[in-house]
């Protein structure tokens, strides 16, 4: 997995860059296939955004978030991004079961 970390009218601190690696951490839990993943933090007048963009196997996923605080707003980017990545595994997972049960069905009707 690659992590990649920037931003936009803000340095990124160690402190920062060690509380983003380990929010990462939690979502390859989930989901081990996580190939890349692109992080940008930013502030603006009176709020901060944090943003990342994920390549998993098959998908593009996408989300940001607003706080007032970098960490709530990181916080809140990986709680939505960690509801994104469980909804594709099981989507993965779905098609899957399904796959399986078609090609059964028309090997049944040949037979």
């Amino acid at each position: 997995m690659q992590l990649d970390i920037t931003g936009h009218h803000i340095d990124v601190t160690p402190l920062l860059n060690n509380y983003i690696r380990e929010k990462v951490t939690r979502l390859t839990r989930h989901f081990d296939q996580v190939l890349n993943i692109h992080v940008i933090l930013e502030v603006q007048k009176h709020h901060n955004k944090a943003e990342a963009s994920i390549n998993v196997s098959g998908n593009h996923i996408y989300a940001d978030a607003q706080e007032e605080d970098m960490y709530a707003a990181i916080d809140a980017l990986a709680d939505k991004l960690d509801r994104q990545i469980l909804k594709h595994k099981e989507k993965i997972r779905s098609h899957r079961k399904h796959e399986g049960n078609h090609r059964n069905i028309v090997m049944d009707q040949y037979a």
